[in-house]
């Protein structure tokens, strides 16, 4: 996921852009937010900060003044007292509304960008740019930017009706005046140029926020608890963490003199001066010059005192705002992001024949081609197996298949027909994977197989299957809550852990439960002993009879009971054939195969639950 480098004249307009997209996006996950928040802002900012203090103190200033009854001064009173209720019943009711609005637009919000991040390309996981821009997206709910963005915007709206409406009053009783309100808009610059500060400095701590993350989360997970008091890699990690809280501490001080500095003139022009000078001016009229009267004298008091909190917070708003939009913009070019696998509009059917045809894969930031001119073709019903050394390029060819990434040379047919043109969905939908470095979720037992909520009986039956087709039954069976007990104590107390033998027999009842073609199991046996492993393939392919299934594996247990093998080696297929013929060879298989010939030995045994 690249940065596009933008014109300078683009960039100037850039902020506005991210402004709009932010008004539009929030709209979307929830109509009527952002007027709501507005109308709550002006019930009560625009209430108390002119109608009761200015235009209330004016109207009963001058009854008095002007020697006014009491019935004047008692229904003022009583109009005022209306217009005040009025506007708390509205600054209420659409701050309730807001609390609604907000919950459904966190929601949504919230799957459009996970929505988001389950389609873009497999490439942008293995790219830490892509990383740094996903969470710049997800701090858009994590620390509440869209809540904030609404909430400076109804500042902004609510304090520039405010203030036209203060110096419009002002202004009436004295136009010069206006002139001492031009130091004001200094504010606005200031407040503008250190929210600019602010999202370049939260941009360069990003890296540094996300390492601290990762030893965070690390230290806690179950999956590193052993190495972590064993290994002595705590003060490694430690160290990380320690240097990313000094980087992100000299980021802070690279930037808060400039922030520091633009804090103080905006409290200079946006307090001391315009006030002062205002003080100043109106007492020389109303003690000197006596051509003011006092109702006016302490309009204008008043008016200045309110129109400098009004101008603060509008230059804070519009300062929070040019930030808030740097937040949608890094969302924008999230959302925006086109993935470079695409599909086509075909459907797929039922699987015939696979066929590789001099294909060639190089990773993005590899040298060295992964796989290189690999030919290879499978057929429906066969039981095929792809073996090979530890980065031989096995695994590789299991991503190309799912459509992770696309050939940099030549095609992969799918029934004949290049698999580009297919529908993505519609492929994986075919297929059922158990992947090398599978994972089970702090979820039931049934709902890791099912994928789902389970509801009905139906739903029961097919995970029982599964689990007797993973081998995995016997343990789950003898749990306390069988398959409605939840794996791993994360969340639930009652909750259970299992081996990692089992765990991975999870996996593969995960495949059993789903309508398949073609099964692709990627080292499917990876963390079970060699007895279990023949036992678990002879199971597999007892309940795969009439499908197409693909073993990919480093250890040969599964080549022996295939109909073809291939053998991979540095990125190509070096062999193939089946288990007698690359026997007879004494090739690279049968050289492998004699290595290992020792773990295949059939024997009984029995696989605890932990």
């Amino acid at each position: 996921m690249k940065q596009k480098n933008k014109p300078k004249k683009k960039q100037r307009f850039e902020n506005l852009r991210n402004t709009f997209y932010a008004l539009k996006l929030i709209s979307s996950c929830a109509p009527l937010l952002i007027f709501s928040q507005v109308m709550t802002m002006i019930a009560y900012w625009f209430f108390t900060g002119f109608v009761q203090e200015i235009l209330f103190l004016k109207v009963l200033l001058d009854i008095v003044e002007n020697g006014g009854t009491f019935g004047k001064f008692a229904f003022a009173v009583a109009m005022f007292a209306v217009a005040g209720v009025l506007a708390k019943g509205t600054d209420c009711f659409f701050d309730y509304v807001c609390s609604k609005l907000m919950k459904v637009c966190y929601k949504n919000l919230n799957r459009k960008i996970f929505k988001k991040a389950v389609e873009v390309d497999m490439a942008c996981f293995e790219n830490p740019e892509f990383y740094d821009k996903y969470q710049r997206a997800t701090e858009i709910i994590s620390d509440n930017h869209y809540s904030d963005f609404g909430y400076y915007f109804a500042m902004m709206i609510s304090g520039s009706l405010t203030g036209i409406f203060l110096i419009a009053y002002v202004i009436s009783i004295d136009a010069r005046i206006l002139l001492i309100l031009f130091s004001m808009i200094f504010v606005v610059i200031f407040e503008s140029i250190k929210g600019k500060i602010e999202v370049k400095k939260d941009r360069e701590m990003t890296l540094h926020k996300r390492s601290k993350a990762y030893v965070k989360r690390t230290v806690f997970l179950r999956e590193f608890a052993k190495d972590m008091r064993t290994s002595g890699i705590f003060e490694v990690m430690h160290s990380r963490y320690k240097k990313a809280v000094e980087n992100n501490r000299e980021i802070i001080k690279k930037y808060g003199k400039k922030m520091a500095l633009l804090e103080v003139l905006s409290g200079i022009f946006g307090t001391s001066l315009p006030v002062v000078i205002t003080y100043i001016y109106a007492a020389y009229r109303f003690a000197i010059k006596r051509n003011l009267s006092i109702s006016n004298f302490s309009v204008i008091m008043t008016a200045m005192s309110n129109l400098k909190d009004v101008f603060n917070d509008l230059s804070e708003s519009i300062g929070s705002i040019r930030k808030e939009a740097e937040y949608f913009g890094n969302l924008r070019e999230f959302f925006e992001y086109e993935s470079v696998v695409t599909g086509g509009k075909k459907e797929a059917d039922e699987l015939e024949t696979l066929e590789f045809c001099n294909v060639s894969f190089t990773y993005p930031s590899a040298k060295k081609p992964s796989l290189t001119n690999v030919n290879l073709k499978i057929n429906k019903g066969e039981t095929v197996a792809v073996v090979g050394q530890n980065g031989a390029g096995k695994t590789t060819f299991v991503k190309l298949l799912l459509r992770f990434y696309d050939p940099d040379e030549g095609t992969i047919l799918y029934n004949g027909t290049d698999i580009r043109e297919y529908d993505i969905a519609s492929i994986r939908n075919r297929l059922a994977t158990v992947f090398q470095d599978y994972k089970v979720f702090a979820l039931s037992v049934g709902e890791n197989i099912i994928c789902r909520e389970v509801n009905s009986e139906k739903d029961k039956e097919k995970i029982t299957c599964s689990l007797k087709n993973s081998g995995a039954y016997d343990c789950v069976n003898a749990l306390p809550q069988k398959e409605e007990t939840v794996l791993t104590r994360e969340f639930d107390e009652k909750g259970t852990g299992l081996s990692g033998g089992e765990q991975q027999k999870i996996a593969a009842a995960r495949m059993f439960a789903r309508e398949f073609d073609l099964a692709v199991l990627d080292e499917p046996s990876s963390a079970l002993d060699p007895i279990a492993e023949y036992k678990m393939y002879e199971s597999l392919i007892a309940a795969t009879q009439e499908k197409t299934v693909i073993y990919i594996s480093h250890r040969l247990s599964s080549a022996v009971l295939s109909d073809k093998i291939y053998v991979f080696g540095d990125g190509t297929v070096a062999e193939e054939g089946t288990h007698d013929e690359l026997m007879s060879k004494n090739g690279i298989y049968s050289e492998m195969f004699s290595l290992q010939a020792s773990s295949y030995t059939q024997a009984e045994g029995s696989v605890d639950c932990i």
